[in-house]
């Protein structure tokens, strides 16, 4: 009789736990009459239970092991309550072991029905101590749990707690993508960062999963409040894992509800929704929050602004991610226009897109500050856009994170202490306010930024033509021979030789003929990250290192010989990397890549990505989802030659790659020639003649 609870797998998961391609799973329940029986799903996706699946895979030598994570994970999916649920139970345990670790290893000992008996007491006192009365973690009785609980203990005893529950948080977000709008790292990091130094009380009135209150260090006291009980708790446990403070948390509307109305902080952090019609404004009406306005209906954003000043203290700072609109829109003119005269705003920062969700656009950071009586309001705004940082213009990747990040700072931190800043064409400005309250205060900071000169000068412009004309008669030299048939040419009086036989990569990958990793972009940011974008664009690492996490045994880090493969995309795209630090070499490998690291007895690295880039070769290996095309490597084939015949063949793809950097580096230039002149002709820098 099948045991309850049993954690189940698709064919797609055995294909993982196995290492093939999800055909020979179909092959396994064709052929194997002993192969597990399906347990649940539908006919066309079933699902089997695990440890069948494991002790079958197992006697027919097709697994070692299942990763201790991999099992914790595979229960938390499977927890009858669902993963959230699992997530909470499985968090309340971990800072039972954390803070209470003697009390823990006590408890561990005892049977399971003693254990469930007793561990409920030990848990709330854990959970009150950090997070106080009446927090949201609620966790189920843990009769049903004692597996799951004694496995995420083994888990943090090798992990940490913390790690162990970020590990967990996050595979549950990635598996959900659509359910959450997170804060990304690099992103909360600034926002903590602008709050400044010395922040010892701090509130999320919207805190999702916790990502901005976790970037602050030192504090001794967070609240985090958010409309979703599942979020509340989640980020409760979170923050309280990550660090020594106390930890207030609230599943309240805080617009509608507010949990901290006495609250008076030094910090408030928020990623707040956007463009919400429903967040209150007839019921709030004649609320004292409004202190600058009381919002339109169209303007929720500017609610969430009044919101955070209300709840801090004298002298106190805000930042708040909002979107670009919010700083130009009409029926928000006269709330901005206040928070100017009044010295509450300080600072607008555009941010590149793709910093946070939604990512398509380019949000901004308000950098607020509660007036304290008596003390002057600034007589200006920093205005500061990221979009000037990139020197190469539009036609480059954006400016990498850490760039971002730094010149933010240093301009914020200058501005702050003095109240003004050097002028920077493009880039930052601290204008006026009176310049600000016109009839639109539109401030959106490139509408009041001086331009930059055109494509850096005249004298940047004549660099830039001289080295369009070199890459041009570069890329003419290493325009390739007109190709010939099969069958021509010297070789053609040679015996027809039988067309080769073919392999994958997921063989070769068994026999040791090549490493095949894949890339997590976790480090220690001291290095820089190959991203997708970098191998599909032809640039030199241009991404910013995260958070190593539980999951990530060691940094993935390019070295010369590797070969590099996106794995999301329609393009096929693979490259080498050499001892050019620009092609990847010393870079983490980036999420969404694939690292290949042929033995160079056995495989010439020119060879392997010559042939993974065959159309035909990734079309075969592409699987299709509604929204993406994802490439499976391990599928990909080329063709089993001897050594010599692949370096033949591995020169040939060499000198088509270096043809292709030239032609990509020529169009970087002469686009970036063509919007210089444009801009230099329509600002008057640059004459018709």
């Amino acid at each position: 009789m099948l045991e309850e609870n049993v954690p189940e797998v698709t064919a797609a998961e055995i294909a993982r736990l196995a290492g093939v391609g999800r055909a020979a799973v179909s092959n396994w329940r064709r052929r194997h009459p002993d192969f597990p029986r399906p347990v649940g799903g539908t006919e066309t996706s079933p699902s089997f239970a695990l440890p069948e699946v494991e002790a079958w895979l197992r006697a027919q030598g097709k697994l070692a092991e299942v990763p201790l994570r991999e099992r914790v994970w595979q229960q938390v999916t499977a927890h009858p309550g669902g993963a959230v649920a699992a997530l909470v139970e499985a968090g309340a345990a971990l800072l039972v072991v954390r803070d209470r670790p003697a009390q823990w290893l006590e408890l561990a000992a005892l049977p399971d029905d003693r254990l469930a008996e007793r561990l409920p007491a030990v848990r709330d006192e854990a959970l009150t101590a950090r997070l106080g009365a009446g927090h949201p973690v609620t966790p189920r009785p843990a009769a049903r749990a004692v597996t799951l609980l004694r496995a995420v203990a083994e888990l943090a005893a090798g992990l940490g707690a913390r790690q162990a529950f970020e590990f967990l948080l996050g595979r549950h977000l990635e598996a959900n993508p659509r359910q959450y709008t997170l804060t990304p790292d690099g992103c909360a990091e600034l926002m903590a960062g602008l709050a400044g130094p010395g922040v010892r009380t701090a509130l999320d009135p919207a805190c999702g999963t916790g990502s901005p209150l976790r970037a602050l260090t030192g504090a001794t006291v967070l609240h985090a409040q958010d409309a979703s009980p599942e979020l509340a708790a989640l980020a409760a446990l979170r923050l309280a894992l990550h660090g020594s403070a106390q930890v207030r948390a609230a599943a309240a509307d805080s617009l509608r509800a507010d949990a901290f109305p006495d609250a008076a902080v030094d910090a408030v952090l928020c990623h707040p929704p956007f463009n919400e019609r429903n967040w209150g404004h007839e019921e709030l009406a004649y609320d004292p929050r409004w202190e600058y306005g009381f919002p339109a209906r169209t303007e929720s954003e500017l609610a969430w602004i009044q919101h955070a000043l209300a709840r801090l203290r004298e002298g106190g700072t805000a930042v708040l991610l909002m979107p670009p609109a919010a700083a130009a829109r009409r029926s928000g003119r006269r709330i901005r226009a206040d928070l100017l005269r009044r010295g509450a705003l300080r600072a607008v920062v555009s941010l590149p897109a793709g910093a946070a969700p939604p990512y398509g656009i380019p949000l901004q950071l308000w950098v607020l500050r509660k007036p304290a009586p008596g003390t002057a309001a600034p007589a200006g705004l920093l205005l500061l856009d990221t979009a000037g940082l990139d020197p190469d213009g539009p036609a480059q990747a954006r400016a990498a994170w850490p760039d971002v990040r730094d010149a933010v700072l240093a301009t914020w931190t200058a501005y702050d202490r003095t109240g003004a800043v050097p002028e920077t064409p493009g880039v930052s400005r601290a204008v006026p306010v009176v310049e600000l309250l016109d009839d639109d205060v539109d401030l959106t900071p490139a509408r009041h930024l001086p331009p930059p000169a055109a494509g850096g000068g005249l004298a940047e412009l004549a660099a830039v033509r001289d080295r369009l004309d070199a890459t041009l008669a570069r890329a003419a030299r290493l325009t390739p021979p007109p190709a010939s048939p099969a069958g021509t040419g010297p070789a053609a009086a040679q015996p027809a030789a039988a067309s080769p036989s073919q392999t994958t990569v997921g063989e070769l990958a068994r026999a040791g003929a090549l490493l095949l990793r894949a890339g997590t972009g976790t480090g220690t940011g001291e290095l820089p990250v190959l991203t997708e974008y970098d191998v599909y664009a032809g640039t030199a690492p241009s991404g910013t290192a995260a958070t190593p996490g539980p999951d990530t045994v060691e940094t993935l880090v390019a070295e010369p010989g590797d070969v590099v493969v996106p794995v999301v995309g329609a393009l096929s795209a693979a490259r080498v990397v050499t001892d050019d630090p620009a092609s990847g070499a010393g870079a983490v490998i980036g999420r969404n890549l694939q690292l290949l690291r042929p033995d160079p007895a056995a495989l010439d690295p020119w060879f392997l990505a010559g042939f993974l880039r065959g159309t035909a070769n990734t079309r075969r290996a592409s699987s299709h989802a509604s929204t993406a095309t994802r490439l499976d490597v391990r599928r990909l084939q080329l063709p089993r030659l001897p050594p010599a015949e692949q370096r033949r063949y591995g020169a040939r793809f060499r000198a088509l790659a270096e043809f292709e950097d030239a032609l990509r580096l020529a169009g970087r230039l002469g686009e970036q020639l063509v919007q210089g002149l444009y801009d230099g002709l329509s600002d008057g820098t640059v004459t018709p003649e």
